[in-house]
């Protein structure tokens, strides 16, 4: 007797499509992580908040904005933050122009090691995701990511400063 369920499974190219994407998934964030933590005990998701705060005006956003760059609830947020601000790398104070709210602020401090870590990121993120790829695979990979972030979400995800985006 057929099961009704296993009739829509993955099967074929889209089932290796998919292993291929869920396991980048599953492997990109630690190996990402792993010359963060040895080297400067920060993780990809921290070195995120601090180059979301250095790009901000002033150096700080409010926290709701910043969980939303991070696509991070507001409580894995407050959590890292708080690692954050127990380094020097990072303030927190009420938002003057609203006392509902919490401002994260990046400090000198934090600004020297997102300067120091920021060369190991950008080495991963070649040699990981970029160096095995063809500049038309690059090109390819771009357009499939931001195809995806669209169905995911409507929203515009992440994009570098309009200086940083190379001109085609």
């Amino acid at each position: 007797m057929d099961d009704p369920g296993l009739s829509h499974q993955l099967t074929g190219d889209d089932l290796a499509t998919w292993a291929a994407v869920a396991t980048v998934l599953e492997w990109l964030p630690p190996a990402l992580d792993a010359p963060l933590i040895r080297d400067f005990d920060l993780t990809h998701f921290e070195y995120g908040i601090l180059y979301a705060l250095a790009d901000a005006p002033d150096a700080q956003l409010r926290m709701s904005e910043l969980a939303g760059f991070a696509n991070s609830s507001l409580s894995r947020l407050s959590r890292a933050v708080s690692r954050l601000e127990n380094r020097g790398w990072v303030g927190r104070s009420r938002d003057p122009s609203d006392g509902r709210s919490t401002l994260a602020a990046l400090t000198a401090a934090g600004r020297n090691v997102l300067s120091e870590a920021t060369p190991a990121h950008t080495h991963s993120v070649r040699q990981l995701v970029l160096e095995p790829l063809t500049k038309a695979q690059r090109a390819q990979l771009l357009e499939i990511g931001t195809r995806i972030q669209r169905a995911i979400r409507e929203q515009e995800g992440w994009r570098p400063p309009v200086e940083a985006t190379p001109r085609r």
